[in-house]
């Protein structure tokens, strides 16, 4: 029905010809604006209503009072995944994590994965790929989440935290207060959760328009081939060579969703076109600076090569099984 109306829109109203670079970069534009937006909406409320019964204070409150055995580090994922930030927005709850005293490797876990796997990205993964892909990416965007947090944790790099953290940390005495639960009926819950869903639609709006607009215009005007040269599958180094110049890069997945599934229709490799979105949305230069707050610059450089090195490993595991 989307592409119908798309069809309708462009070629049947403005006069476009299906033909021509422009009319299919505008139809491309369209289709996906309007079905990205649907699928947003919806998976927004879903996660809201996830959200609303398990908050982030509560989780943090749990992690700093209950032992977990290691299950810290998939509550830590699983949560990353439900709240809808990017890496710089995902910063500011890694330092209260961090000053609460929450184990390093845990709070790395959740800003591993709060930027790969949100319902921005699960709803534009669907959207441009489908269930399959989208499955194996919030999969392996989990595991990358665990993994890396678990290996980060292991390293022992609490003495590189820097001054600032420290000194909140030992002058802090204050412990969890028990969580009163909100027994509001779900009811009664719904149209805030509805309006924060919109909330999140209207934040991302204009990354998904710039999004969508950078994909239709490579979608209907860059050459067949141009892509494929440097970053075809015959070419080893094309994952890492992916990562290492997405990392300058910033953008969320609204931003870089639309680029990555015309870099696919162009006929990269589709393993290599996510290590290229991961290393965008999960690690960037502007992140890096936000991070000198709580971080020394070797601890900033261990988490990236860290969270790099486990992005390529997804890219060529992707494109073996895909």
């Amino acid at each position: 029905m989307i592409q119908d109306f798309a069809d309708w829109l462009v070629y049947g109203i403005f006069g476009l010809s299906a033909d021509s670079s422009l009319g299919t970069a505008v139809n491309f534009f369209f289709y996906d604006t309007i079905k990205i937006l649907i699928l947003l909406f919806f998976i927004s409320i879903l996660m809201g209503i996830i959200n609303a019964y398990f908050p982030i204070e509560r989780l943090r409150r749990y992690l700093q009072t209950h032992k977990m055995y290691g299950l810290q580090y998939l509550l830590a994922v699983i949560f990353g995944a439900i709240t809808p930030f990017c890496s710089c927005s995902s910063i500011p709850l890694f330092i209260g994590f961090v000053k609460g005293g929450i184990p390093l490797g845990v709070t790395f876990a959740f800003l591993i994965t709060s930027p790969l796997v949100n319902e921005v990205a699960v709803a534009m993964f669907l959207g441009s790929f489908g269930l399959r892909v989208t499955l194996i990416y919030v999969i392996s965007g989990i595991l990358l989440g665990v993994i890396g947090g678990f290996v980060l944790g292991r390293l022992r790099l609490t003495p590189y935290l820097s001054d600032w953290v420290k000194q909140i940390q030992a002058n802090s005495s204050a412990q969890a207060d028990e969580w009163e639960k909100d027994h509001t009926p779900f009811i009664k819950r719904l149209p805030t959760i509805v309006h924060d869903a919109l909330g999140i639609v209207r934040g991302v709006l204009l990354y998904i328009l710039i999004g969508i607009g950078i994909g239709a215009f490579m979608h209907g005007f860059v050459p067949e081939g141009f892509f494929e040269q440097y970053m075809a599958k015959d070419n080893w180094f094309a994952v890492p060579l992916s990562v290492i110049l997405a990392v300058p890069m910033y953008a969320n997945a609204a931003g870089i969703v639309p680029v990555i599934e015309v870099f696919v229709a162009k006929g990269i490799p589709i393993g290599t076109a996510i290590a290229f979105m991961m290393a965008v949305v999960g690690l960037s230069l502007p992140e890096a600076t936000l991070l000198k707050k709580v971080m020394t610059w070797k601890l900033i450089g261990i988490f990236f090569g860290t969270v790099a090195f486990f992005i390529i490993l997804s890219g060529y595991l992707f494109n073996f099984i895909l």
